[in-house]
Protein backbone atom coordinates (compact mmCIF):
# COMPACT_ATOMS: atom_id res chain seq x y z
CA UNK A 1 0.00 0.00 0.00
CA UNK A 2 1.01 3.53 -0.64
CA UNK A 3 0.08 7.15 -0.07
CA UNK A 4 0.54 9.10 -3.00
CA UNK A 5 3.25 11.39 -1.51
CA UNK A 6 5.91 11.27 -4.01
CA UNK A 7 9.66 10.71 -2.17
CA UNK A 8 12.09 10.86 -5.14
CA UNK A 9 12.06 11.68 -8.82
CA UNK A 10 13.98 8.94 -10.41
CA UNK A 11 15.60 8.82 -13.82
CA UNK A 12 14.47 5.40 -16.50
CA UNK A 13 18.33 4.29 -17.30
CA UNK A 14 16.76 1.53 -19.91
CA UNK A 15 13.92 0.04 -20.95
CA UNK A 16 14.64 -3.35 -22.72
CA UNK A 17 11.16 -4.81 -24.75
CA UNK A 18 10.05 -8.27 -24.60
CA UNK A 19 7.32 -9.25 -26.95
CA UNK A 20 4.73 -7.88 -24.97
CA UNK A 21 6.32 -7.23 -21.77
CA UNK A 22 9.18 -4.82 -20.83
CA UNK A 23 11.98 -4.60 -18.09
CA UNK A 24 12.56 -0.90 -16.46
CA UNK A 25 16.43 -0.13 -15.09
CA UNK A 26 15.23 2.91 -12.87
CA UNK A 27 18.34 5.73 -11.21
CA UNK A 28 17.46 6.58 -7.66
CA UNK A 29 19.88 7.78 -4.56
CA UNK A 30 16.93 8.64 -1.64
CA UNK A 31 14.42 5.84 -2.13
CA UNK A 32 17.60 2.99 -1.86
CA UNK A 33 18.59 3.62 1.97
CA UNK A 34 16.64 0.00 2.47
CA UNK A 35 15.17 -1.03 -0.47
CA UNK A 36 15.14 -4.61 -0.45
CA UNK A 37 14.46 -7.37 -3.97
CA UNK A 38 11.13 -8.24 -3.52
CA UNK A 39 10.27 -4.55 -2.25
CA UNK A 40 7.05 -2.98 -3.75
CA UNK A 41 8.01 0.58 -5.36
CA UNK A 42 5.45 2.74 -6.95
CA UNK A 43 6.60 4.09 -10.00
CA UNK A 44 4.63 6.59 -11.73
CA UNK A 45 1.76 5.42 -9.65
CA UNK A 46 2.76 1.70 -10.76
CA UNK A 47 3.67 -0.84 -8.36
CA UNK A 48 6.19 -2.75 -9.54
CA UNK A 49 8.43 -5.18 -7.34
CA UNK A 50 12.32 -4.58 -7.62
CA UNK A 51 14.11 -7.34 -8.86
CA UNK A 52 17.49 -6.49 -8.74
CA UNK A 53 19.18 -3.81 -6.38
CA UNK A 54 21.81 -1.50 -6.11
CA UNK A 55 22.71 2.01 -4.55
CA UNK A 56 21.85 3.95 -7.29
CA UNK A 57 19.21 2.20 -8.69
CA UNK A 58 16.54 -1.13 -9.27
CA UNK A 59 15.20 -3.18 -12.22
CA UNK A 60 11.53 -4.03 -12.43
CA UNK A 61 9.83 -6.53 -14.75
CA UNK A 62 6.24 -5.03 -16.58
CA UNK A 63 3.99 -6.96 -17.89
CA UNK A 64 1.79 -7.30 -20.69
CA UNK A 65 -0.73 -6.50 -18.90
CA UNK A 66 0.63 -2.97 -17.09
CA UNK A 67 2.07 -2.41 -20.13
CA UNK A 68 -1.65 -2.37 -21.60
CA UNK A 69 -2.90 -0.28 -18.93
CA UNK A 70 -0.62 2.53 -18.46
CA UNK A 71 1.57 4.80 -19.78
CA UNK A 72 4.94 2.72 -19.10
CA UNK A 73 5.61 1.48 -21.97
CA UNK A 74 6.15 5.00 -23.53
CA UNK A 75 8.72 6.00 -20.96
CA UNK A 76 12.37 6.05 -22.78
CA UNK A 77 15.85 6.21 -21.34
CA UNK A 78 16.08 9.51 -19.73
CA UNK A 79 12.33 9.85 -19.02
CA UNK A 80 11.63 11.14 -15.05
CA UNK A 81 9.36 9.21 -13.29
CA UNK A 82 8.09 9.05 -9.48
CA UNK A 83 8.73 6.88 -7.13
CA UNK A 84 7.45 5.72 -3.67
CA UNK A 85 8.05 2.64 -1.51
CA UNK A 86 5.52 1.10 0.29
CA UNK A 87 4.22 2.90 3.47
CA UNK A 88 5.71 1.75 6.14
CA UNK A 89 3.85 0.51 9.15
CA UNK A 90 4.82 3.26 11.56
CA UNK A 91 4.90 6.00 9.04
CA UNK A 92 2.77 9.15 8.50
CA UNK A 93 -0.02 8.96 6.61
CA UNK A 94 -0.01 12.58 4.36
CA UNK A 95 -1.63 11.28 1.36
CA UNK A 96 -4.92 8.51 0.88
CA UNK A 97 -5.05 5.24 0.81
CA UNK A 98 -2.89 4.24 -3.14
CA UNK A 99 -2.84 0.55 -4.14
CA UNK A 100 -0.72 1.31 -6.96
CA UNK A 101 -3.25 -0.56 -9.66
CA UNK A 102 -3.71 1.79 -11.63
CA UNK A 103 -7.44 2.02 -13.10
CA UNK A 104 -6.58 3.58 -16.82
CA UNK A 105 -5.30 6.76 -18.05
CA UNK A 106 -6.03 10.00 -18.81
CA UNK A 107 -4.56 12.94 -21.21
CA UNK A 108 -3.44 16.46 -20.04
CA UNK A 109 -5.90 19.04 -22.02
CA UNK A 110 -4.39 22.08 -20.25
CA UNK A 111 -1.84 23.95 -17.39
CA UNK A 112 -2.65 27.47 -16.46
CA UNK A 113 -1.26 28.99 -13.75
CA UNK A 114 -2.91 31.02 -10.79
CA UNK A 115 -0.87 33.19 -8.39
CA UNK A 116 1.42 30.70 -7.16
CA UNK A 117 -0.14 27.39 -7.84
CA UNK A 118 -0.35 25.73 -11.44
CA UNK A 119 -4.29 24.31 -12.86
CA UNK A 120 -4.25 20.90 -14.56
CA UNK A 121 -7.12 19.83 -16.51
CA UNK A 122 -7.39 15.90 -17.31
CA UNK A 123 -9.81 13.78 -19.56
CA UNK A 124 -10.23 10.52 -19.02
CA UNK A 125 -13.02 7.66 -19.66
CA UNK A 126 -16.66 7.90 -17.76
CA UNK A 127 -15.55 4.87 -16.44
CA UNK A 128 -12.73 6.30 -14.40
CA UNK A 129 -14.73 9.74 -14.05
CA UNK A 130 -17.53 7.92 -12.43
CA UNK A 131 -15.52 7.91 -9.46
CA UNK A 132 -14.11 11.49 -9.05
CA UNK A 133 -15.54 13.71 -6.86
CA UNK A 134 -15.25 17.03 -6.28
CA UNK A 135 -12.93 17.58 -2.77
CA UNK A 136 -12.70 13.62 -3.16
CA UNK A 137 -8.76 11.58 -3.58
CA UNK A 138 -7.02 11.06 -6.88
CA UNK A 139 -3.86 9.76 -7.64
CA UNK A 140 -2.03 10.96 -10.93
CA UNK A 141 1.22 9.30 -11.99
CA UNK A 142 1.40 8.31 -8.12
CA UNK A 143 0.89 11.56 -6.57
CA UNK A 144 -2.17 12.19 -3.86
CA UNK A 145 -4.16 15.02 -5.28
CA UNK A 146 -7.35 16.66 -4.29
CA UNK A 147 -9.73 17.42 -6.90
CA UNK A 148 -11.12 20.92 -6.84
CA UNK A 149 -13.45 20.48 -10.83
CA UNK A 150 -14.95 17.42 -11.91
CA UNK A 151 -17.17 17.58 -15.26
CA UNK A 152 -18.69 14.55 -17.12
CA UNK A 153 -15.68 14.62 -19.01
CA UNK A 154 -12.44 16.07 -17.55
CA UNK A 155 -11.66 16.67 -13.83
CA UNK A 156 -8.67 19.77 -12.99
CA UNK A 157 -6.29 19.64 -9.93
CA UNK A 158 -4.10 22.70 -8.28
CA UNK A 159 -0.89 22.14 -7.75
CA UNK A 160 1.40 23.79 -4.84
CA UNK A 161 4.81 25.02 -5.69
CA UNK A 162 6.22 22.30 -3.52
CA UNK A 163 4.24 18.97 -5.71
CA UNK A 164 5.44 20.98 -8.54
CA UNK A 165 9.21 20.73 -7.56
CA UNK A 166 8.93 17.41 -6.17
CA UNK A 167 7.44 15.52 -8.81
CA UNK A 168 7.14 15.09 -12.61
CA UNK A 169 3.55 16.30 -13.25
CA UNK A 170 4.37 20.02 -14.22
CA UNK A 171 7.32 18.66 -16.16
CA UNK A 172 4.87 16.91 -18.67
CA UNK A 173 3.27 18.65 -21.93
CA UNK A 174 -0.33 18.83 -22.95
CA UNK A 175 -1.33 15.74 -24.85
CA UNK A 176 0.63 13.68 -22.86
CA UNK A 177 -0.65 10.27 -20.97
CA UNK A 178 -0.66 10.27 -17.32
CA UNK A 179 -1.69 7.06 -15.00
CA UNK A 180 -5.06 7.39 -12.82
CA UNK A 181 -5.54 5.60 -10.11
CA UNK A 182 -9.54 6.28 -8.07
CA UNK A 183 -10.17 6.33 -4.90
CA UNK A 184 -10.47 2.92 -3.74
CA UNK A 185 -12.83 3.20 -1.05
CA UNK A 186 -15.23 4.32 -3.41
CA UNK A 187 -14.71 1.70 -5.55
CA UNK A 188 -15.55 -0.78 -3.01
CA UNK A 189 -18.67 0.59 -1.28
CA UNK A 190 -20.10 0.72 -5.23
CA UNK A 191 -19.21 -3.31 -5.09
CA UNK A 192 -20.92 -3.64 -2.05
CA UNK A 193 -23.99 -2.43 -3.18
CA UNK A 194 -24.19 -3.26 -6.26
CA UNK A 195 -26.17 -6.27 -5.82
CA UNK A 196 -23.63 -8.34 -7.53
CA UNK A 197 -22.21 -11.56 -5.85
CA UNK A 198 -20.68 -10.48 -2.37
CA UNK A 199 -22.64 -7.23 -2.48
CA UNK A 200 -25.55 -5.75 -0.78
CA UNK A 201 -28.49 -6.90 -2.64
CA UNK A 202 -31.83 -5.50 -4.38
CA UNK A 203 -30.20 -1.51 -3.36
CA UNK A 204 -30.67 -0.25 -6.75
CA UNK A 205 -33.46 -1.36 -7.82
CA UNK A 206 -35.03 2.18 -9.58
CA UNK A 207 -34.64 2.64 -13.45
CA UNK A 208 -32.12 5.44 -13.10
CA UNK A 209 -29.95 3.19 -11.12
CA UNK A 210 -29.62 5.30 -7.77
CA UNK A 211 -30.16 3.98 -4.34
CA UNK A 212 -33.44 2.79 -3.27
CA UNK A 213 -34.48 4.83 -0.33
CA UNK A 214 -34.36 2.18 2.35
CA UNK A 215 -36.14 2.39 6.21
CA UNK A 216 -36.46 -0.55 8.65
CA UNK A 217 -39.71 -0.88 7.08
CA UNK A 218 -39.19 1.11 3.43
CA UNK A 219 -37.41 -1.88 1.38
CA UNK A 220 -40.36 -3.79 0.05
CA UNK A 221 -38.22 -6.71 -1.48
CA UNK A 222 -35.21 -6.55 0.98
CA UNK A 223 -37.17 -5.77 4.24
CA UNK A 224 -35.48 -2.75 5.25
CA UNK A 225 -32.01 -1.60 5.63
CA UNK A 226 -31.44 -3.29 9.07
CA UNK A 227 -31.99 -6.68 7.03
CA UNK A 228 -30.24 -6.04 3.98
CA UNK A 229 -27.15 -5.22 6.37
CA UNK A 230 -27.89 -8.16 8.44
CA UNK A 231 -28.24 -10.71 5.44
CA UNK A 232 -24.67 -9.39 4.07
CA UNK A 233 -22.97 -10.12 7.48
CA UNK A 234 -22.69 -6.50 8.85
CA UNK A 235 -25.30 -6.73 11.93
Amino acid sequence: MFTGIIEEKGKVKSITHGAKSAVLSIKASRIMSDVKIGDSIAVNGVCLTATTVSPDGFTADVMAETIRRSSLGSLKAGSEVNLERAMAAGGRFGGHIVSGHIDGTGTIKEFKREDNAIWVTIACDKKILRYIIEKGSITIDGISLTVAVVTDSYFKVSIIPHTSSETTLTSKKVGDIVNLENDIIGKYVEKLLSGGPGGFENLFDSPSGGIQKLSDSGSKKSGGLMDALSKNGFV
